[in-house]
């Protein structure tokens, strides 16, 4: 079904994903579930040279004893899960436990593993914790949030730093430093956490990363031989009116290797039941990774079948908020460069930009921000709080604001917080599920535009609903069930993670912000 990757020796400081230097020993591991966690594999580390594994492999297989499990195991390290061994202390609160959590979520500058997936890092970082062994993109955002609420200020530049080493490295920052992550990058919040910085280091940091900055709008703005309305290359979509649009994407499109056997499956059942190519499926899926949102009804044709899955068809409102913030931003850095001309060209990217978003996400018909199918030419069917990321960056006009703070309330908003979706389609980014980055997004939406009674009501239940959790389990999750608070969050393609670093860091950032409008008033 996919193409066969030979194994490829080049390693050391060329980073080469675990499908292509291991070759069928990959497929054959994946396709055999010797571990219930597709990831496990791909994060392994050889305790021999990868060649000569690859070459006792190819000897050994076709003998009648022989035991694949048996080989992994003694010819591979493998990465336990992080805070397994960690002892929560119920007597503490919740933010006195997250300061005890920084230092163990805290990753050192690590030495080169020969032929492991991990890109090493020249300086400290905070990883979400469970499976999640590295430094994720958009996580660290939201992570940012409370280690600037903890004063950790020096540990945000180092992490800040990692960034702009990925990006001189690669030409744009991937999903994580693993080479498995190459070929697709997240969220672009990139000069979200610079701006962060800045409020702390001064307005100075703005011009020490403006290279990068500049680098990373590069990649999102390859525009490649895009010719016609509608005309797509790689992440950028081109507009009847001559402006543009941006889209997730993936350069690969054959199965991700931490994911390896849910993709081959999903890929099978698309091709059965649709006659989609299973790598065009594969596309779709990896997109979707891109996103963050892995998994979620929002990408799907038909909000029950996820092998209708179409992620590249498909403008985000979240992710053009998120360009349309680092124009404004790149604006800004030449301003203080006092380069007069690319300042004014930003600001007027960011102004066509605004344009578009409200051209093409706003459903007057719902009065809500929706996604936009490119191919079909109207409004996606998917209702999420990806609707919110216009208010987050003040683009919506007052009446706007109005009419999504009434959805909010009235389609969102659960006893433990606000819903992603309202779907229930078993997927993670789905109802009954609440995920923190998209309360901060929403809670600091509404403040935005001075609805503090519902942003004061939605930090209260969702504050409660982590402290009944941690009260319960002595554990910070990665998402949480806000429909019934008794139940823990499910869906997606593993268990509930618990660290969990963009957890802790809305928790501490929204806490704090609470108690200071208590002292307030």
């Amino acid at each position: 079904m996919y193409p066969l990757a030979e194994p490829s020796f080049t390693y050391g400081n060329t980073p080469v994903s675990p499908e292509d230097l291991y070759g069928s020993l990959f497929q054959d591991v994946q396709n055999s579930h010797i571990f219930e966690d597709s990831k496990t594999f791909a994060d392994a580390v050889p305790l021999q040279d990868p060649a000569w594994i690859n070459e006792k492999y190819q000897q050994e297989k076709d003998h009648p004893e022989f035991d694949l499990a048996g080989f992994v195991n003694k010819y591979f390290r493998i990465s336990a899960h992080i805070l397994s061994p960690f002892e929560p202390d119920h007597s503490r609160s919740v933010s006195e436990h997250i300061e005890r959590l920084w230092p163990v979520l805290t990753r050192q500058p690590e030495e080169q593993e020969r032929g492991g997936s991990l890109i090493p890092l020249p300086e400290p970082y905070v990883v979400p914790g469970g499976r999640f062994r590295e430094i994720y993109y958009w996580d660290t955002y939201f992570t940012m949030l409370g280690l600037k609420e903890s004063g950790k200020t020096e540990l945000m530049g180092h992490m800040i730093n990692n960034f702009a080493y990925l990006i001189e490295s690669f030409g744009f920052i991937p999903t994580a430093n693993r080479t498995y992550y190459l070929s697709r990058s997240q969220p672009p919040f990139f000069s979200l956490m610079v701006k962060l910085y800045s409020e702390v280091a001064g307005k100075q940091i703005l011009k020490k990363y403006l290279p990068h900055m500049q680098r990373e709008y590069d990649y999102w703005m390859d525009a490649g031989d895009t010719n016609g309305d509608f005309s797509a290359h790689r992440r950028l979509v081109k507009l009847p009116d001559g402006n543009v649009l941006n889209r997730y994407w993936d350069d690969k499109c054959t199965p991700r290797p931490e994911s390896y056997i849910e993709d081959v499956e999903l890929g099978h059942e698309a091709f059965t039941k649709h006659k989609v190519q299973p790598e065009v499926t594969c596309r779709h899926i990896r997109a979707a990774a891109e996103s963050g949102w892995d998994f979620s009804s929002r990408w799907f044709a038909d909000e029950n079948d996820f092998a209708t899955i179409h992620t590249t068809d498909i403008l985000p409102v979240d992710l053009n908020c998120l360009m349309y913030f680092l124009e404004k931003t790149l604006a800004e850095a030449y301003r203080l460069e006092e380069n007069t001309e690319l300042q004014h060209a930003y600001e007027t990217k960011a102004g066509k930009r605004a344009g578009a978003i409200r051209t093409y996400f706003w459903d007057a018909s719902k009065r809500y921000y929706m996604d936009y199918d490119f191919r079909k030419r109207d409004f996606t069917k998917a209702v999420t709080l990806a609707g919110a990321f216009p208010l987050f960056f003040k683009l919506a006009s007052k009446p706007q604001a109005r009419f999504v703070k009434a959805y909010i309330r009235l389609s969102f908003m659960k006893s433990g917080g606000l819903l992603t979706s309202r779907v229930k389609s078993g997927q993670q980014w789905d109802a009954p599920n609440g995920w923190a980055p998209l309360q901060w997004i929403v809670y600091k939406g509404l403040r935005n535009y001075d609805f503090h009674q519902i942003a004061d009501e939605l930090s209260a239940e969702w504050l409660g609903l982590i402290d009944k959790e941690f009260r319960h389990s002595g554990k910070m999750l990665e998402k949480y069930n806000v429909s019934d608070t008794n139940l823990i969050a499910g869906g997606g393609e593993y268990e509930v993670q618990e660290g969990f670093g963009w957890t802790n860091g809305v928790y501490l950032r929204m806490k704090n912000k609470r108690l200071f409008r208590t002292l307030e008033g």
